[in-house]
């Protein structure tokens, strides 16, 4: 067996019950959502558990609810004896709690800087974000650059001309993001490339420059947070490179929101670095999915119930046992 990572997912892949099957099996879990509706002063548990859907798509209850249950896994891996990983990545929001799991962030910290990273998310000017699949991103960084040239031309401003590739999930699966109208034509454009294009259900340009008000504040937030040099390889979503030391993962964190997720890159950086098995822990088998586009030779485990979490172990344990 070679070197394990475990991967922590983003907003998209929220459901309503997540966590709850792991609430009601296990005391690590029960302690974590306590723990964490205790400091952020609200129900969190209660939202994950029962919704209603439409309040958990809200940017400012699914980022806490999904650290929340991705926690709530995390500890259950590691209390049930799960195999420390040697490295640790998250996608976007699935950073913050690659970090706890990293030993960089305490939970208290990781919970008030989501809460926080949230509701400027949230706050910020309207948007619209695209997948678009079947597309290389050279391709699309030209649609995307055509769109802004052409709408600049027109008297457009930069911000109304915004667009930008925000996700860099696999190869061919990436994700646009901007001014829903500038959003819209380079959409068209990747079509007309043979491109298949899934808007979003998200309010907001998340990873992209209308996002830089909210990463400027969220900056000082970032600084008032206690930050420990990491216990194993943290690979950041800002350029896909391990890092141990607290300062370095402080600065590149800080350049989250506005800049591009690129995971498809953090994914292959630790392919080369001997990572061969992939644990997925907390809601949906999103990231998995990427995973496998990248490298189907890789070992996949998912994380996010009670079956999950003993078949996951239980293998992973026999593996480790043979080598």
């Amino acid at each position: 067996m070679g070197k394990v990572a475990c991967l922590f997912p983003g907003q998209g892949s929220q459901n309503v019950g997540m966590g709850r099957e792991l609430f009601e099996h296990f005391a690590e879990a029960r302690q974590t959502f306590e723990e964490i509706d205790g400091i952020a002063g609200r129900c969190l548990s209660k939202i994950c558990f029962e919704g209603p859907e439409d309040e958990l798509k809200r940017t400012i209850n699914t980022q806490p609810t999904i650290l929340a249950a991705s926690l709530a896994a995390w500890k259950c891996y590691e209390w049930q004896g799960g195999p420390r990983p040697d490295f640790v990545a998250g996608h976007s929001l699935g950073e913050f709690t690659a970090l706890v799991a990293g030993g960089v962030l305490a939970v208290a910290d990781a919970v008030k800087l989501v809460e926080k990273r949230a509701r400027l998310m949230e706050e910020c000017p309207k948007g619209a974000m695209s997948a678009v699949i079947g597309v290389s991103a050279q391709d699309l960084e030209t649609c995307v650059r055509e769109t802004q040239d052409q709408l600049k031309a027109s008297g457009q401003s930069d911000n109304e001309a915004c667009v930008v590739v925000a996700n860099f999930n696999t190869r061919e699966q990436l994700v646009i993001s901007g001014n829903p109208n500038a959003v819209a034509q380079a959409g068209e454009k990747a079509k007309a490339k043979g491109g298949k294009v899934i808007p979003l259900p998200v309010g907001g340009a998340f990873h992209s420059p209308l996002m830089v008000a909210a990463a400027e504040e969220f900056a000082g937030e970032l600084r008032r947070a206690k930050f420990q040099d990491a216990v194993c390889y943290v690979v950041q979503n800002y350029d896909a490179q391990p890092a141990k030391q607290a300062d370095q993962i402080k600065a590149k964190l800080s350049k989250q929101i506005p800049s591009a997720v690129r995971w498809c890159a953090s994914v292959e950086a630790m392919l080369t670095q001997g990572v061969d098995t992939f644990v997925e822990i907390g809601p949906g088998k999103v990231l998995t999915g990427t995973v496998k586009k990248i490298d189907k030779s890789a070992k996949f485990f998912n994380i996010y119930d009670a079956a999950t979490l003993k078949a996951a172990i239980d293998s992973l344990k026999e593996t480790l046992a043979v080598t």
